[in-house]
């Protein structure tokens, strides 16, 4: 990915390198796994592997104690679906102690050993037993995600499609607009199917900003989650371009809008099963929700404008994510409406110092060109496809892709709106 869209001040925002191999892996289904454990260095990674996203539909509980403590804890306790023991014992002294752990495991419990000795031998000999995998310590969160991915996920499976939320740090920063066109952009440029996704029900601007009045969309999905598959999503979708699809909002205030946090799971999951690039358009509001599906989205790129409001509401937004996804990359910074005449502004040095993340692209005002866009039903590219926003909103849509990396030193559109923020700054 871009050095620029993830440039990070590492002692405001430390985050790991993300695993190429955890990026890549589908969420784990709806399971319940114990783990114990003899050591904080095996029991700490198993920890951080449940505050992961992409297990976030699992329920996980680590005790401390081995074999010994599974064992009689299972004596009065029903089994889950995974259970995780950490041995330290050599080979047949394991081998025997797991005969005790299998006498009071039900059949169809999965069993991970985590173990001290590198023994081809002792591997044989645990898969010949039905333990479901050994992994030799020392262990890294992501080699938890990856071994119970490979035990619970389909690998024959289709890959999801790639979800990337949109969110603004404030009202009105122009989140929806660059959602809606950095989705056209990808369509246009890379040929994909993208399905863009309206979740501002009583507020939404998609249907509006992509000349669309479809009769039915995304609130039906989300009123009657039990009728949700590929047939009926289908029915929901809206076609605003040859490959750009819209799960459009009712735009209405005849109902109240009011979700439980894991609402628009399924939608969401459904809609990565038909489509490479699905675009979340996320209100600015914070609930249950909203919180699920930033937590959840494979990108995050929030959007705001160069005021202290906009900071405030931009560090905030930052550092809850960190938390709720600390082993993904940093959201994607964008600066929208820079350079408003006369209008006081923080520097883009000022803004991201405190924030520890350099914005990936400034985007100045151009009330004409987005206003007659808007005015118009068409995307950006469709009124000036050589607009050096044009230009930044499609390095973007490269960026969000993976497809190539900007770099900051070239002589790009995304380059020349930055320097001439610095002259105006």
């Amino acid at each position: 990915m871009s050095n620029l869209a993830y440039e990070t001040d590492h002692e405001a925002y430390t985050v790991d390198a993300p695993d190429p191999n955890l990026q890549s892996l589908r969420p784990i289904p709806r399971i319940s796994i114990q783990a114990f454990c003899d050591t904080e260095s095996v029991s700490n990674p198993i920890e951080r592997a449940g505050e992961d996203r992409r297990m976030a539909k699992t329920h996980l509980k680590v005790h401390m104690g081995g074999v010994a403590t599974a064992v009689e804890f299972y004596q009065t306790a029903a089994t889950p679906n995974l259970v995780i023991v950490e041995s330290s014992a050599e080979p047949r002294e394991m081998l025997a102690s797991l005969e005790q752990l299998a006498e009071v495991c039900d059949p169809s419990t999965k069993v991970i050993i985590v173990g001290h000795y590198n023994d081809v031998w002792l591997y044989r000999e645990l898969m010949r037993a039905g333990i479901s995998e050994y992994v030799v310590a020392p262990i890294s969160m992501a080699d938890i995600v990856s071994v119970i991915a490979n035990i619970f996920v389909d690998p024959t499976a289709e890959p999801l499609g790639h979800s990337i939320a949109f969110v603004g740090a404030k009202g009105g920063v122009g989140s929806s607009t660059i959602a809606h066109n950095v989705a056209w952009a990808i369509s246009n440029l890379f040929e994909n199917e993208v399905v863009v996704a309206d979740m501002d029900l009583p507020f939404g601007t998609a249907n509006i900003n992509f000349d669309q009045d479809p009769p039915q969309g995304i609130a039906e999905a989300v009123f009657s989650p039990e009728r949700i598959d590929e047939v009926y999503l289908d029915r929901l979708l809206s076609q605003c371009a040859e490959r750009l699809s819209l799960l459009a909002a009712p735009s209405t205030l005849d109902r109240v809008y009011d979700f439980d946090p894991e609402a628009f799971a399924q939608i969401i999951d459904t809609t990565q099963r038909t489509a490479p690039v699905l675009i979340l358009d996320v209100p600015h509001v914070w609930n249950g929700w909203t919180r699920t599906t930033l937590a959840q989205a494979d990108e995050v790129v929030i959007t705001a404008t160069p005021d202290l409001a906009n900071l405030r509401n931009t560090k905030n937004l930052i550092d809850t994510l960190k938390q709720l996804r600390p082993n993904d990359k940093p959201p994607v910074l964008l600066l929208n409406q820079a350079g408003i005449p006369k209008r006081p502004e923080i520097s883009l040095e000022d803004f991201a110092e405190p924030l520890g993340v350099t914005p990936a692209a400034t985007i100045m005002f151009e009330p004409q060109l987005f206003g007659n866009a808007a005015n118009n039903g068409r995307m950006l590219g469709e009124m000036d496809a050589k607009s050096p926003i044009v230009e930044t909103i499609n390095e973007l849509a490269h960026v969000l892709t993976g497809r190539r990396e900007v770099k900051p030193q070239k002589k790009s559109g995304l380059s020349s709106i930055l320097e001439r923020l610095k002259r105006k700054s």
